[in-house]
């Protein structure tokens, strides 16, 4: 059993923290996406914090940003995502693995999805709630934070998740925020779906996994 568990891609030792954050963050998708459903420019609190993003621009913000967004388009998200499997496998870890697969895309299809579903636009007809880009970050941070949780106990390792989602997350949506790509709430959506999606898949490749094991017996 503990075996078991230490290969996990969810630790059973935060299931019972995470779930409540994943249902908590689905919730905050579905509100945001009816609220902004349909809009065509920036609501009063995108306002406030795009003229905070916009308004500190560091030596050389430009060039980080674009390095950052240049990460979740198709050339950079293959190959991140084909890197940090690879040293999934090398560390023989092959359910994590898995997950920072099917987690990154599900969370991209996800919000891709939700894009046609809630038909918010940002400068004509480009889609924008939710963040796919900040998805992606959020959904890979959570991935190898969870493979390395489980090395932990059960704070460190829920608040070592966390902050790994928080700040791939930050790190994307201020780049997007800064390249004008994404009003902030399409960054607060897109980190709620990798937040709501990836616990999910996790559960799903260990229930999958432990189901195929025991046919296999």
């Amino acid at each position: 059993m503990a075996g078991r568990s230490a290969h996990a891609a969810f630790p059973s030792a935060l299931r019972g923290w995470l779930g409540p954050v994943a249902a908590l963050a689905a919730l905050v998708v579905v509100v945001l996406g009816v609220r902004y459903a349909g809009h065509h420019q920036a609501g009063t609190v995108d306002g406030w914090i795009r003229s905070a993003v916009v308004g500190v621009r560091p030596p050389g913000w430009q060039s980080v940003a674009l390095d950052l967004d240049a990460l979740g388009e198709p050339t950079g998200a293959v190959t991140l995502v084909v890197t940090l499997v690879v040293g999934c496998l090398l560390l023989r870890r092959p359910r994590a693995a898995v997950l920072t697969g099917a987690g990154a895309g599900l969370a991209v299809v996800t919000s891709s999805l939700l894009k046609h579903v809630v038909g918010r636009t940002i400068h004509g007809e480009n889609l924008s709630y939710p963040s796919g880009h900040t998805a992606f970050a959020t959904a890979l941070a959570l991935a190898v934070a969870l493979l390395a949780a489980e090395r932990l106990g059960r704070p460190a390792g829920f608040l070592l998740v966390l902050t790994a989602a928080l700040v791939g997350g930050a790190a994307m949506g201020w780049a997007e925020i800064a390249l004008d790509a994404h009003y902030p709430t399409d960054v607060l959506g897109g980190w709620c779906t990798a937040l709501a999606v990836v616990p999910a898949t996790a559960w799903l490749v260990d229930w999958t996994a432990d189901v195929g094991r025991r046919v296999r017996r």
